[in-house]
């Protein structure tokens, strides 16, 4: 999957994506203990997040594990979770200017 990115935000997403593998690994550790408390909350941190760095697919994703979690839904997160590693095992980077962007 290939992202536009605006070149303003260059040094800060190696850091930012770091923290996303982190969460996505924390999703499959909360999931586990069916602490669907924790599931929302991150659900809603990555739903607020992967916007204002242009990455729509974290927001949709977010907001699927946040409403999955409220209906304690562990399908759908599973099925969240997975899309999630697919995607940042596939995802490609273009910086543009931010005129483009």
């Amino acid at each position: 999957m290939k992202v536009e990115i605006s070149k303003d935000l260059e040094d800060l997403i190696p850091g930012y994506l770091d923290g996303i593998r982190k969460t996505v690994n924390d999703y499959k550790d909360f999931l586990s203990r069916d602490d669907w408390e924790n599931l929302r909350v991150h659900g809603h941190r990555m739903k607020g997040s992967g916007g204002g760095y242009g990455f729509h697919f974290l927001t949709e994703k977010g907001k699927q594990i946040e409403d999955a979690a409220k209906e304690k839904d562990g399908d759908s997160i599973k099925a969240a979770i997975t899309e999630l590693d697919e995607y940042l095992g596939t995802l490609e980077i273009e910086f543009v200017d931010s005129e483009d962007w």
